[in-house]
Parts: C-alpha cells; sequence; structure tokens
C-alpha cells in the first residue's frame, strides 16, 4: 500500500493505545494525521481483557465508550480465593455514587481493537499496514521535520510523531531515550512470579458455572480464570470463518523459574498441566481431585501466548529530535505512549487501560499544542506537551508501583514469616485477605483503585 509522502502527525502503533489517540485528534478537531502499523490486521495478540472505569469515562469524553461497553460482559466484583475456598472480592458496584460505569468492562483486546478500528473507519481514516519504521532523519530542507523511513523505502515527512509501536518502539530507540525499571520503593517483581503463560480456552465441560472473573492465589504462584463475553463467539467465526462452539474462557498462570522458560505459544497440554497445578480444584482434569468427582479438561486452544511481569518507564515522554541540544526546542515533536512509554506486570489490569487514559488525554494535549502554535514561540507552546507528560509519567510511576505491590501479594513465597515465628507467609497473607474482605469500605477502596478513577 503506497504511503502519503507527508502529513503533520504520524502515529506509529494501531493498538488500542494509538486507535484511541487518532479518536481523540479528531474529538478535539485535527485530522491531518496518518496510522501506520507494522503488523497485518489480525496479528496484534488477544491479551488485555479489562476495560475498567476510568478507561470507559476517557472514551465517552471522546463518543467512543458506548460501543465497547455494548460488546463486553460487566463483571461487578471480581474474585480472588485460594485453590479450595473464597478469600476476597473486589466490588466494584460499589463506585456507583461515582462513576456510570461501576463493573469492569471482561473484553479480549483483540475485540478492543475491532471496535476502536471499526469507529476510526467511520471518520474514513485508513490505517496502513503493514508498514514498519526502520529509520528516523532529519529532513535536509527543514530541521522542524521528520523523514521516516519503512522496510520498503517509502518515506513519511511529518512534523510530529506519536510512538504508540510498544514496549520495544522503534521510534524511543532511535531518539536514544533511556527505558528502565524506576526501581521504586514498592516491592520489587523479580521474585517468583517472572513469568506466566496465557491462553484463550474452551472446555469440554458445558455447564461449568464459573464466575466473570476469579483469580486464584496458590503457595508460591498465582493464576486466574475468566469468561469472555458471547459477542467474543460472533467476532471470532467472523474473523476466522468458523463459529466456535461453547464459552470461551481467558486462562492465566504464573510458571515459576523450575520450569523453564514458558514455549512462545503454550500447547494445550501445557495449559491444563498449569491448571491442574496451580488452578482452582473445580477445574482440574483429575476427577480424584476435582469436588465434582468428574475432570473438567481443555477443549480447544484458540489462542495462546506468554509475558514476563518486568517493569520499565520511558526518561521522558516528549522531546525533540534534534542533531544538537533538544533544549533548544527545535526537531520534530517525539512524543511516547502506551508501552512505548511504560510497562508493567498485568496484575489488575492496568497496562491497555493506562495506554488508552494517556491516548485520549494526548489527543486534547497535542490539539491544543498545534493551535498555540499558530500565534507563540514553539518554546512556550512546548510547555503545553511538557506539562501533559510529567503528569502522565507521574500516573505511570503510580501504576508500575501499584502493580508490584499486587504481584508480590499474588505471588508471595510459601515461607516462614521469620525463624521466631514459623508462620508461613501465604498463610497470613490467606488470613488477612479473608478478614479484610469482610469489610465493606476497604473492598470499595479496593475498587477504587483498580477502577483507575483515582489516578486517571
Amino acid at each position: 500500500m503506497e504511503l502519503p509522502r507527508s502529513t503533520s502527525v504520524l502515529i506509529v502503533g494501531a493498538g488500542p493505545t494509538g486507535l484511541a489517540t487518532s479518536l481523540s485528534l479528531i474529538h478535539y478537531g485535527f485530522k491531518d494525521f496518518v496510522v501506520v502499523d507494522a503488523a497485518v490486521k489480525g496479528d496484534n495478540g488477544s491479551r488485555a481483557i479489562a476495560v475498567h472505569a476510568a478507561t470507559l469515562e476517557a472514551l465517552d469524553a471522546i463518543g467512543c465508550g458506548d460501543e465497547l461497553v455494548s460488546k463486553g460482559t460487566k463483571t461487578a466484583k471480581m474474585r480472588f480465593d485460594t485453590r479450595v475456598a473464597e478469600l476476597a472480592h473486589i466490588q466494584f458496584d460499589a463506585l456507583s455514587p461515582y462513576t456510570r460505569h461501576p463493573y469492569a468492562l471482561i473484553i479480549p483486546q483483540t475485540f478492543t481493537e475491532s471496535v476502536l478500528g471499526e469507529k476510526l473507519a467511520s471518520f474514513g481514516v485508513t490505517v496502513y499496514r503493514p508498514h514498519k519504521v526502520v529509520d528516523l532523519k532529519i529532513n535536509a530542507n527543514d530541521g522542524n521535520l521528520a523523514d521516516v523511513v519503512f522496510d520498503d523505502g517509502q518515506v513519511i515527512i511529518t512534523r510530529y510523531i506519536i510512538a504508540a509501536d510498544g514496549a520495544h518502539s522503534t521510534i524511543r530507540t532511535a531518539v536514544g531515550i533511556a527505558f528502565v525499571d524506576p526501581k521504586s520503593d514498592c516491592t520489587d517483581d523479580s521474585g517468583i512470579l517472572q513469568q506466566a503463560a496465557l491462553a484463550d480456552v474452551t472446555f469440554d465441560a458445558l455447564n461449568l458455572n464459573e464466575p466473570h472473573f476469579r483469580g486464584v492465589m496458590s503457595p508460591n504462584n498465582f493464576s486466574l480464570c475468566a469468561s469472555l463475553p458471547s459477542t467474543f463467539n460472533e467476532y471470532l467465526a467472523k474473523e476466522i470463518g468458523k463459529p466456535t462452539e461453547g464459552k470461551i474462557y481467558r486462562i492465566v498462570c504464573g510458571v515459576p523459574q523450575a520450569k523453564g522458560v514458558v514455549p512462545h505459544s503454550p500447547s494445550k497440554e501445557y495449559m491444563q498441566t498449569l491448571i491442574d497445578e496451580f488452578g482452582p480444584l473445580d477445574l482440574s482434569s483429575h476427577p480424584d481431585v476435582n469436588p465434582s468427582g468428574k475432570g473438567v479438561c481443555i477443549k480447544d486452544i484458540l489462542w495462546s501466548s506468554r509475558f514476563r511481569t518486568h517493569s520499565a518507564i520511558a526518561d521522558t515522554f516528549f522531546t525533540r529530535f534534534s542533531p544538537g541540544d533538544p533544549s533548544e526546542f527545535q526537531g520534530p515533536a517525539i512524543l511516547l505512549v502506551g508501552d512505548a512509554a511504560h510497562i508493567h506486570s498485568p496484575a489488575g489490569g492496568q497496562g491497555m487501560n493506562l495506554g488508552i487514559r494517556d491516548a485520549v488525554f494526548l489527543g486534547e494535549a497535542l490539539a491544543k499544542h498545534i493551535k498555540a502554535t499558530e500565534s507563540m514561540p514553539v518554546s512556550e507552546a512546548d510547555q503545553i506537551l511538557t506539562e501533559f507528560v510529567t503528569e502522565r509519567r507521574a500516573r505511570a510511576l503510580e501504576v508500575i508501583g501499584l502493580t508490584k505491590t499486587l504481584l508480590s501479594i499474588g505471588g508471595m513465597k510459601d515461607e516462614n514469616v521469620a525463624w521466631w515465628l514459623p508462620v508461613s507467609k501465604v498463610t497470613l497473607r490467606d488470613w488477612a485477605l479473608w478478614m479484610l474482605g469482610k469489610v465493606y469500605y476497604l473492598r470499595r477502596e479496593a475498587a477504587w483503585s483498580i477502577s483507575g478513577l483515582g489516578r486517571r
């Protein structure tokens, strides 16, 4: 596909973050942009499955929330259990006085991308695929423009580049922005939950009474099972050309380092072994273990992958690409959003949510900046973007701290508290969660924190 030769804004990456950035720019009256992505449509992984209240409110603000809500499943609470008993739950419906979305919306990332992509297409915007950025240069005729070079030799000249191209961002690397773990005061996430396997599966049992979302904390590990909306079956039937029978579930399970590296695409047998060892007993394939007296086995795997639970954040989310000093306010503007700006463990389902909120708020800030450059020096207008990224980076650091804390709780090592207190940390954690889970106020506060309403 032939690319446009020039544009004011080039958005690199058409995942949820890149799409939301585009929709936000349109909402704030700016349409001189181009969106490119290195992947063929449908290649993006499923991964994230929950959209929280603060994110839905941000999408509402640009007229995109209702379409997403209509496709997902609203879950009023998230359960957290041991393998045999319920411990506590996060009560999202307690947020009803504060938001029109007192729930977590369960919807796979691929489906979220599809909904946002259709919305963008309705405005006549084309996402150019597959086009991978391979180089970035200062334009020979204008030092405030960039020549963005693609793998097929095509070049787009642009004044602004929005890097929404993921954790391995080509744009971030090209301009030399460091991307490291902030090493905050929160608990380090270098413990046992360093890697995990995940898959979208169907089970051979037709009448599973499985909650919409359930996390299971076992000694030294954590797993979760979430039922995906029936609309996802319809979406997959359209995408792959054949129906998927039965309810689809997302399975995620930590994999201890002793078990080796997780395969790139875990097999049905691999995922079944993890469920049997770390999942709830009522999903065990062994009849002698399963409380129902019947084994529950994975029937089909529709998609599977792996991830590592590390954290990193860019030193800055905004700079000017210049062969000289970026502080001189010369050179094309580079802005990082989503995983290109920050990554962390998936605990609490925060990653895609924070990225989408980054994108929605960036659209407004960038539209203001472009308008401001018409009447004031760039050095003054840049203050708009500097203030914006300072606030977004602070939010990202808060989320990284939250996810590290959640990861340390979910993946707590099964060891004694101290030599003088021979009580297992896991036992103490389970007891504390059971007791705290009885308090309505604490359930609401947990929901408030996870929902993002306190750190939009």
